[in-house]
């Protein structure tokens, strides 16, 4: 990609991999909400990421080839990937709390990403793939992390729950909550395609906060009280605040959606004399998040089929990320070695 909005589908060499790095094909891609930031080349996009970038973050893929250090995957594992690469030495690395490091680096945005034919890859970063997870799915499991680090921050069984925006990491949310035993489900979209999606993923009611006083409905459904716990995946102004008006007392609210601007809160009435617990979630907890998420698939806990329709060859990027940003998409894959099985 380039300076611009777009991107070009160029010929490149293959990386050439280190004593502790792993070559990897890539079988199949996925666009993330992130991709879509840098095709746009929004703001962000233009103050972090420097061209020429392969961008790309969600992949699976056979290893080609290991470092001479490599000792624990071998040429042929199927696998894939946690992107985020931490120093290991900042203070949060060093507390055990990788996922937050102070220096991470990002495949994809900060290195060269999978939207090729070949990825390096950290070999510390390379996630062996259960042969009972499905191909399209290792495809996503790094998103998937994310729903998956949201909704398991705290108990969820036995309890209420509202996702707030039903994109895809919202709705891979609601599948993980649903599996996971909560109660009463409740989704708030306005995307009439991602309401359905979001039932189909398995929330008991899909809102549309444009029409109607969703606070008062969801109010109401829970007899005055609220929901347990809140999971925000817009990053909607309008969609926070509902949704801390949602929550009940001594609830849980745990935010992954990001903003494009500053979001001011009513902390008084919605955080303090709530006794709220308000989580800021980022990335997947390494590597706890991915035992989780592996377990969860390898036993089938988890119905992602609703997310995928759309697959395509790389050759025809532009198409896909139009199509995502119409909204009427889930996961697009790509396949740049060939197509789908």
């Amino acid at each position: 990609m380039r300076p611009q909005r777009g991107a070009q589908l160029e010929s490149v060499g293959v990386p050439t991999i280190g004593a502790t790095d792993v070559l990897v094909r890539v079988r199949a891609a996925s666009i993330c909400g992130t991709d879509l930031h840098i095709y746009g080349w929004d703001r962000w996009s233009a103050s972090r990421i420097h061209p020429p970038l392969t961008f790309g973050h969600e992949f699976c893929g056979v290893v080609e080839k290991v470092g001479d250090e490599v000792t624990t995957i071998r040429s042929g594992d199927f696998v894939t990937a946690e992107m985020h690469v931490n120093c290991g030495h900042c203070r949060p690395c060093r507390m055990g709390q990788p996922h937050v490091c102070q220096n991470v680096k990002i495949l994809g945005i900060d290195a060269d990403g999978c939207f090729a034919e070949f990825v390096r890859i950290p070999a510390r970063n390379v996630w062996k793939v259960d042969p009972a997870i499905p191909e399209h799915y290792a495809a996503i499991m790094d998103p998937l992390g994310n729903a998956v680090h949201t909704a398991l921050a705290g108990e969820i069984a036995g309890l209420n729950v509202l996702v707030t925006g039903a994109g895809p990491i919202g709705l891979m949310s609601i599948a993980v909550a649903r599996a996971s035993g909560c109660a009463t489900l409740f989704a708030t979209e306005v995307n009439a395609h991602r309401r359905e999606l979001a039932k189909k993923m398995g929330a008991d009611e899909a809102l549309d906060p444009s029409q109607g006083d969703v606070v008062k409905h969801v109010l109401d459904a829970t007899d005055g009280a609220g929901v347990d716990v809140m999971l925000e995946m817009s990053g909607h102004p309008d969609a926070i605040h509902k949704g801390f008006q949602m929550l009940r007392p001594g609830g849980r609210a745990s935010l992954l959606g990001i903003p494009k601007d500053p979001v001011t809160l009513d902390l008084v009435n919605d955080v303090i004399f709530k006794g709220a617990t308000v989580q800021g979630i980022y990335g997947r907890r390494m590597f706890e998040t991915w035992v989780q998420m592996t377990e969860l698939l390898r036993h089938g806990r988890l119905n992602l089929e609703p997310l995928f329709k759309e697959r395509m060859p790389l050759e025809k990027f532009d198409d896909a990320f139009a199509l995502l940003e119409s909204g009427q998409a889930g996961k697009v894959l790509f396949y740049p070695n060939g197509s789908a099985k």
